[in-house]
């Protein structure tokens, strides 16, 4: 098991480069199977996803290779294989084989998707999308088989705006016969940069980050060289540690306008902010922070990745604040452990009340899932005395060179093997 070790209270200082988006890269990496020559993608992060989809692409055959920040993956010699449950249960976002493997091949093997535990996460709308596409979907004991003779353009209406669904069935589309048309789909800005990756290889994708998502099927894709776009979850959790204990701390390769819902409500909060073209620098933080309310919601409004760190910064604030969780019904699972670091939270019908402001006392706490971890990241930096995470693989799976990154403006953290 892997633990962090936390040092807290100290000021943080310098800047912090934001890596790519690992929410886009999950993706982007099953897609390039689509093509049948080489697709080069820059700017991808080293976290633990990333190796656990690289680990399917080889079982599949494809041929990858990695150079400093890009990966080379060329699928000229990729076997069509069932995709096992050691593989697939490791994350989430391998279900994007399904739509990749789908739209390429015509038929797709593989357990359901693991990923964290926050919430029931089917994946109806999903196979709904492919069924409409002309496929069948069975079901044998947690193995999806799905196929079809021939995948024939649709419209689509997605009941949520899911951003797997979105993307799910984008990657089976681009390949199918004629139009497919997606009603109600998610707007998030990694969609577009997946639906960008897709155009770059040849495919006919408009409309990506609208609510309405048309796909005019073409025959082949060919080699291409893309970037993934900057961690806006990433940018945002520094941005709410800053925030917390960061004197003068700048955070670079940022896309402002892809955290306007955090950084508004940072400046309602009482903290002054400096918002260039590529980076946030907080300049100030008032002695006494304004309590704050939150909702989660889909793009663009408050991130439901977000809203686990940013509960640290509401027990620092004055009064009452509330935060409330419309996307997963488990994603208060960091609040006990809060509550054990010194803060004064109660949960209430997926909504949590905050009491601030508190001191928070170092003790030892548990990651439950990635951005929970990333929540006791923030508070065992904030926190007096040592504060020790366990369970920090989830922290892995999608931050890169975190433990690096704060070391390098000033924190004392340290990642250990037990």
């Amino acid at each position: 098991m892997k633990v962090i070790e936390i040092e807290g209270n100290r000021e943080l200082t310098g800047q912090i480069r934001i890596s790519g988006a690992k929410n886009a890269t999950v993706a982007l990496i099953p897609a390039a199977i689509l093509t049948d020559e080489e697709a080069t993608i820059c700017n991808v992060p080293e976290i633990t996803d990333t190796d656990a989809l690289c680990d399917i692409l080889k079982e599949l055959n494809v041929n990858v290779n990695r150079s400093t920040e890009s990966l080379v993956i060329n699928p000229k010699d990729m076997k069509n294989i069932e995709i096992q449950e050691e593989f697939s249960k490791k994350l989430r976002a391998s279900y994007y084989f399904m739509g990749a493997l789908l739209g390429k091949y015509k038929k797709a093997v593989m357990y359901f998707p693991g990923g964290c535990s926050i919430g029931a996460r089917p994946i109806d709308l999903h196979l709904k999308g492919f069924e409409a596409l002309g496929a069948t979907v069975t079901n044998d004991k947690n193995k999806y088989i799905v196929e079809a003779k021939e995948l024939k353009g649709a419209n689509i209406y997605l009941d949520i705006a899911s951003v797997g669904a979105t993307i799910n069935i984008m990657l089976a589309a681009v390949r199918a016969k004629g139009k497919t048309v997606i009603d109600n789909a998610a707007k998030e800005p990694e969609i577009v940069n997946v639906a960008t990756f897709l155009n770059n290889m040849g495919a006919k994708i408009t409309g990506a980050g609208t609510s309405t998502i048309k796909i005019e099927g073409v025959d082949h894709l060919h080699k291409c060289f893309h970037e993934v776009i900057p961690d806006r979850i990433e940018a945002g959790t520094y941005l709410i540690i800053a925030a917390l204990c960061g004197k003068d701390l700048r955070i670079d390769n940022v896309i402002p306008e892809h955290i306007d819902s955090l950084t508004s409500k940072l400046e309602e909060m009482g903290i002054k902010l400096d918002i260039g073209i590529d980076y946030v620098r907080v300049l100030e933080v008032p002695e006494k922070l304004k309590a704050t309310d939150i909702k989660t919601a889909v793009y663009p409004g408050f991130a439901t990745d977000l809203q686990q760190p940013f509960t640290v910064l509401l027990t620092q604030a004055e009064g009452i604040s509330k935060v409330t969780e419309t996307i997963w019904e488990n994603r208060f699972m960091h609040v006990p452990y809060l509550n054990a670091l010194g803060a004064d939270i109660t949960v209430e019908n997926q909504t949590a009340k905050i009491q601030g402001p508190r001191e928070l006392i170092g003790c030892e706490v548990v990651a439950t899932d990635l951005r929970a971890g990333a929540a006791m990241v923030a508070a065992g930096l904030k926190a007096k005395g040592k504060t020790t995470i366990t369970n920090s693989e989830h922290i892995l799976r999608g931050y890169e060179s975190i433990i690096e990154k704060l070391t390098n403006v000033g924190a004392k953290i340290t990642l250990k093997e037990i």
